[in-house]
Order: structure tokens, then C-alpha cells, then sequence
């Protein structure tokens, strides 16, 4: 007999289905209808190849709203909401969130000590799309968007990544230029470090800062990172700063 559920999903004020099913011919039938299907395994379907589907359980009578929201979320294209804070609501990043990105990036102050975007629009759209497949979804976590409640602006970003030859998840942020001094960027970090120890259960974060970016030097600082060493990277000094996290 195929195991077949459906279960009521509500995301931005609309109502849709998630399927769960332990049948991979009815698993590909729901998903080319468009349909948000999770994958049931067990014992009995062992022989079925479901290496297409991103999601699968083991119990699928004892899943967490939290967490079928999230897999409908990602299925169907969707940003994950990761947190809010009192003014600010950080999500994943969506390619629609680009064109804002190139109007923060626009002002020399953000790019005196930061990367720049893509030259073209587009090719950083398909950098967004490439990040959401291969950081999003492998590690559930990044660096999101920062959204300003009020305004329902783009006002930055912030995040967590993993920097190559680095042991530790590293602290980013950007707030774009109209809303700093307003104490956006301490509001959101402080956000996103209680979110990695609580949610992703982080014991120790690290951030990279140009040894001439006094702003973001006493901000980490008003975080509660110390200076552990100096690092240079493509021609450019660093310091290296960590903060321990409460377990």
C-alpha cells in the first residue's frame, strides 16, 4: 500500500499542500504538477531511487511545523525567515533582492572595505540562484537579507559562512548607508550570534576586519569579540577577532 499525506502549509498568508510519500512513481507524478513533495523512507521502499527529491524522513508522523514550513519553503522557492529582530526581519537572500543590493553597493563607503558585486546584474542573479542550491540548502545557513519591518526596505545583509583555511563560522554584515548610525548593524549581529549558538549550536564564531575599519573594529567590540591575531588576504590586513558563544 503507498503511503500518501498531505499536510496544510501556510506561508505568507497563503494556504498550500506538502505531500509525504513512500512511492517514488507518485513522488515524480506530484512534482511534475508542480506539487512540494518530502520523501518517506523505510525498510520497504529500500529499492526505490529517490536521489532526485532534497528532502526525505524517517517519521513522518512526528514532524515540527517549523520544519515543514521550511521544506515547502525551499521546495517551492520560497525564502526561509531565519529571525527577527525588534526593527529588522533577516531571510534568506532571493535573486529579487539584488537590484537593492546594487543601490547599497553603489556608495564608496560600503566597498572601501568590502567586495563589490558582479559587474552585470544578471551575473550576480545566478550567483544568488548557485547560493541558495549549494549553501542554503547543504548547510542551513548563510549570509541572508536584512529587512528593515517598517519600510519593508532592503537595508543589508548578514550572515554566517565558513571561510576557506578558517576553522571557525565567520560574522558578515553590511548595512547600506542611509540607515547606519542608527544602530541597525549591533541590533542585527546580536540577533544572528544568539541564533548561532541557539539554533545551529556554535560554540565559537570569528570575524574578518581591515585593520583600518574603525566602525566595524568597535562594533565587534561592543559584540564581545577580542583580537586573537593579524591575518593578511589578497594584499589586504585583517584582524582576525573571536568571540565565544554560551552553550
Amino acid at each position: 500500500m503507498i503511503y500518501l499525506k498531505e499536510i496544510k502549509v501556510k506561508t505568507d498568508g497563503q494556504e498550500d499542500l506538502l505531500y509525504i510519500t513512500d512511492d517514488a512513481e507518485t513522488a515524480e507524478t506530484l512534482r511534475s504538477e508542480g506539487e512540494a513533495v518530502l520523501v518517506y523512507l523505510h525498510p520497504g521502499n529500500a529499492g526505490q531511487d529517490f536521489s532526485r527529491f532534497l528532502f526525505a524522513v524517517e517519521d513522518p508522523e512526528e514532524l515540527e511545523p517549523e520544519y515543514v514550513e521550511r521544506v515547502y519553503r525551499r521546495l517551492k522557492g520560497l525564502p526561509w525567515h531565519i529571525l527577527e529582530t525588534p526593527r529588522c526581519l533577516i531571510r534568506e537572500t532571493t535573486p529579487e533582492d539584488v537590484e537593492d543590493f546594487y543601490r547599497i553597493y553603489s556608495h564608496p563607503d560600503i566597498t572601501k572595505y568590502m567586495e563589490g558585486l558582479y559587474p552585470e546584474v544578471e551575473q550576480e542573479k545566478q550567483y544568488v540562484r548557485e547560493y541558495i542550491e549549494k549553501v542554503y540548502t547543504y548547510y542551513g545557513f548563510g549570509v541572508w537579507t536584512v529587512v528593515e519591518k517598517e519600510s519593508g526596505a532592503v537595508i543589508g545583509r548578514a550572515g554566517l559562512s565558513c571561510r576557506e583555511g578558517f576553522e571557525d563560522p565567520e560574522l558578515g554584515f553590511i548595512i547600506g548607508v542611509p540607515w547606519q548610525r542608527k544602530g541597525y548593524a549591533r541590533e542585527v549581529c546580536r540577533a544572528v550570534l544568539a541564533y548561532a549558538s541557539a539554533a545551529l549550536e556554535f560554540t565559537k564564531v570569528q570575524a574578518l576586519v581591515e585593520t583600518g575599519n574603525a566602525a566595524s573594529l568597535e562594533l565587534c567590540r561592543q559584540l564581545g569579540f577580542h583580537r586573537d591575531s593579524e591575518v593578511t588576504l589578497n594584499g589586504r590586513e585583517y584582524y582576525l577577532l573571536l568571540k565565544e558563544l554560551p552553550g
